[in-house]
């Protein structure tokens, strides 16, 4: 697996949406690239999407950000960050009453979420060229030639 520099994160709090609906689109996108994870986003369906959306380019921006002012990855590729965490916390409940029959009042809770999605720098391995096998050993040659009922 790519070694992990966490490069940035971004926060959204209190996101007017419940937590297991958020889930459902940031369980999608964990682990993937920041180019796939947008594209994803951009053609769901869901609300979740917007919000997830807005908070992954706010991550990257910081990326940005961090390695311009020095205090990240001087050469950093935006190409090759990827979705180290993404996390859908529930947020604050809005408390509020609807009318029910015969005049009462049921209590409904407006769920809040905060996303917390961190990016982190793909490290690509260099590919070592594999050394030549060595000569067969005399015993594994006298092995086989035996095997075949051939002597050399």
């Amino acid at each position: 697996m790519a070694a992990v520099n966490t490069a940035a994160r971004a926060t959204q709090r209190s996101t007017r949406q419940s937590p297991y609906k958020m889930r459902l689109v940031i369980d999608e996108i964990r682990g993937k690239s920041v180019n796939d994870a947008l594209a994803y986003l951009a053609f769901s369906k869901k609300h979740a999407a917007k919000q997830i959306e807005k908070t992954l380019r706010s991550a990257v921006a910081n990326a940005e950000h961090a390695a311009r002012e020095g205090r990240g990855n001087a050469n950093l590729d935006v190409d090759a960050l990827y979705i180290s965490r993404a996390v859908v916390n529930e947020g604050p409940k809005l408390k509020r009453f609807t009318p029910a029959a015969m005049g009462r009042a049921t209590p409904m809770q407006k769920r809040t979420s905060h996303v917390e999605i961190e990016l982190g720098e793909r490290v690509k391995k260099v590919k070592v060229a594999p050394k030549a096998p060595a000569k067969a050993a005399p015993k594994a040659a006298a092995k086989k030639a035996a095997k075949t009922g051939r002597q050399s």
